[in-house]
């Protein structure tokens, strides 16, 4: 698929997402055997080490279903843990319950599920990983389950948070050399961030993930993660276009160029936490000072998605400069498509910008009265 996509036109990339990425039936039946297998969770106890615990829900997360290939997270929350040290200190006990719990649901025969629960990584796993097959799949799906602290059973993900709830994350709630490690935590947030796009968004991401799975087949790991690239489409559209009606292949392009422009990536969104507490907008400024590329979760500040390591980039950005010169950046005239123009960073507010104005404005007007004063 990698040739067809190279070669075909720009003008028919909205014809080649129709034809060979989006598969409805598949990506429907998919949720429907996830909502059973969660259902199924929900009605059975884990044992924790000090007390009995329930899945109060499960969220399914990370990819997007192509024809051919497809994996995700499925992250069991459970109600009775209360903070994030619980969950990473029974996270391995818990993995155990699960498997166990899973186990004894394939041998029950309770639903039309089949799956193959592999054997754990290591004794301090943070995840259980199996293969998941059911009638009306045409294919196996693999997944990672992971337990997770309810950290947002209170939030209203329509709405923006309490600030305060950033700051006490940032703050000392979260165990030191832990940040970033929970971000399962905030899997709905994350998951509405890219659920509530316009149609035609949604199958920009498509695409981009497809040639990345292509990338991927060609180069191996590592590479930067997915989650980085579907980010870097939603900014791309955000800064470039923003209307529902645009044509897909600069919108494809300007993704590809951004991937070339690593080096200078500084992306955030303030949709869930801002500047406006002084906590958060300190430990913000330290994250975006850090050496690019950041692409900050859009939900949780601790995650840079950009990941550590350069060198990923650098192979990737190497194989999107070569697609550049592809017919698929070409309309049937041999001319090049454009790109929107889009920033490589977003700008970062001045630290206590509105105290030095407020002081600024003080002091002058201090020295105006007293100034007056004292002439007179």
């Amino acid at each position: 698929m990698e040739q067809d996509l190279r070669s075909i036109p720009a003008s028919k990339l909205d014809k080649f997402i129709e034809n060979h990425l989006p598969d409805t039936s598949f990506c429907a039946d998919l949720r429907e055997v996830i909502d059973a297998l969660c259902a199924l969770l929900k009605d059975r106890s884990f044992r924790g080490p000090v007390r009995r615990m329930r899945a109060s829900k499960g969220v399914k997360g990370k990819g997007t279903a192509l024809k051919g290939r497809s994996d995700a997270d499925l992250v069991v929350f459970l109600n009775n843990l209360t903070s994030f040290e619980d969950q990473l200190n029974q996270q391995g006990v818990l993995i155990k319950e699960i498997k166990k719990q899973l186990c004894e649901v394939q041998h029950e025969r309770r639903c039309g599920v089949k799956f193959e629960v592999h054997s754990l990584r290591s004794p301090n796993s943070r995840a259980l990983s199996f293969k998941l097959s059911a009638p009306d799949l045409l294919k196996e799906v693999k997944f990672d389950v992971l337990p997770a602290y309810d950290l947002l059973d209170h939030l209203n993900i329509l709405k923006k948070p309490n600030q305060q709830f950033y700051a006490n994350l940032i703050s000392g709630r979260t165990p030191p050399g832990k940040e970033g490690k929970l971000s399962i935590c905030f899997m709905g947030l994350r998951k509405y961030f890219l659920n509530c796009r316009p149609t035609k968004l949604k199958r920009l991401i498509r695409l981009v993930t497809h040639w990345y799975q292509l990338c991927k087949e060609k180069l191996g790991d590592p590479l930067p993660p997915q989650y980085a690239l579907e980010l870097l489409t939603v900014y791309a559209w955000e800064y470039g276009s923003r209307v529902t009606k645009f044509n897909t292949a600069q919108g494809f392009r300007t993704v590809l160029e951004l991937v070339t422009k690593y080096k200078q990536l500084q992306i955030y969104w303030t949709v869930y936490y801002d500047f406006r507490h002084q906590e958060v907008s300190e430990y913000l400024h330290q994250q975006l000072k850090k050496d690019r590329p950041v692409i900050l979760d859009p939900a949780d500040p601790t995650r840079n998605i950009a990941g550590l390591n350069p060198k990923d980039w650098r192979r990737l950005a190497g194989e999107a400069a070569a697609w550049l010169q592809y017919p698929c950046f070409k309309y049937r005239d041999g001319s090049s498509v454009c790109s929107w123009e889009v920033p490589t960073e977003v700008g970062v507010p001045m630290k206590y910008l509105f105290c030095r104005i407020f002081w600024l404005l003080f002091w002058s007007l201090f020295h105006f009265i007293f100034g007056k004063t004292s002439s007179g």
